[in-house]
């Protein structure tokens, strides 16, 4: 049967995984279309020696994924539904005909996502925290991240993605959409196998700020992550500054504030044993997500300082 449906892969110095991902597209799509946003690594040649129709962002402007996907959705005016991949990412071959089949069973279906899965979850904790983060509830009215099918006129009528955000671009739309009366779809399938490579600390740190940088600024546009920027403030910033105050002032407020946080830590730690975890990878990933607040803590900082004085941040790179 003839494939109904085209690709956008956004990329920058993906390497070898770009060129599986693109591969994997070509596979089950109409067409492909790859947009590579300076890439120094050959990407771009590398995709055309594919057959890969190739669109090199102007690097004059800001390099966004929302630019580069937004590139890629007027490349192809007249496509009907596109599965927008990142560099990263492999399609599952059975995917798309899960994701037609859905959006031609819900009109209002203005997108459909799956399970994305992290190639090597075990890898390391941070691999194995974004697996988990991964696995997004299903339902009509879900966020998505990078990958997804949509409906292409769903995704015009909207304006496309936000160029001017550099992170939680992909919430941003979802919740554009869902005020349009679109559903956005998550469905019980397997999509893509994503390659995050977090192996040590500091990348992860990255992506934990560039999260909480997405929080505030979703609050801005749409008073959305409520629920996040609640933590991130209580736990990476309200709760050290009274503790602080407490050592200075009178130090069993320091001590019932540590109380609170081993509460919290334990709270978390059963949670994930109750998922399967071991007691000490549980341990892991439970002092992960408590850290992370700090670092969302910080990135929503980061957020407001730049917007107070006047200036556009720059993308947060963790890779």
């Amino acid at each position: 049967m003839e494939p109904s449906f085209d690709a956008v892969v956004i990329g920058r110095n993906e390497g070898a995984r770009l060129l599986r991902a693109l591969s994997a597209a070509q596979a089950v799509a109409r067409r492909v279309v790859y947009v590579d946003s300076g890439s120094k690594d050959g990407s771009a040649q590398a995709a055309r020696d594919l057959g890969v129709t190739v669109i090199e962002l102007d690097p004059a402007r800001p390099f966004t994924a929302a630019r580069g996907r937004n590139t890629g959705l007027t490349a192809l005016a007249d496509a009907n539904f596109i599965q927008f991949i990142d560099g990263d990412c492999i399609l599952e071959p059975d995917w798309p005909e899960h994701a037609l089949t859905h959006l031609r069973a819900y009109p209002q279906a203005g997108l459909v996502f799956g399970r994305q899965y992290e190639a090597a979850p075990d890898a390391s904790i941070y691999n194995w925290m974004t697996d988990w983060e991964w696995n997004k509830p299903l339902g009509p009215a879900t966020f998505c991240a990078g990958c997804l099918m949509v409906r292409a006129d769903a995704l015009r009528e909207i304006g496309g993605y936000n160029e001017a955000l550099i992170a939680g671009e992909d919430d941003d739309m979802c919740h554009r959409m869902q005020a349009a009366g679109w559903q956005t779809w998550c469905i019980d399938a397997a999509m893509t196998e994503h390659d995050a490579r977090l192996l040590t600390m500091a990348p992860w740190w990255r992506r934990s700020l560039r999260a909480g940088h997405s929080y505030a600024e979703l609050g801005v546009l749409h008073g959305a992550a409520i629920g996040q920027r609640r933590r991130a403030l209580l736990l990476g910033l309200g709760l050290p500054l009274v503790a602080l105050l407490g050592l200075v002032l009178w130090w069993p407020i320091a001590v019932l504030v540590a109380s609170l946080y081993l509460a919290s830590l334990l709270r978390q730690w059963r949670r994930f044993c109750l998922e399967g975890l071991g007691a000490g990878r549980a341990a892991q990933a439970a002092g992960l997500l408590m850290l992370s607040k700090f670092a969302e803590a910080a990135g929503m900082a980061s957020f407001w300082t730049a917007r107070l004085r006047g200036r556009k941040r720059r993308l947060i790179e963790y890779k």
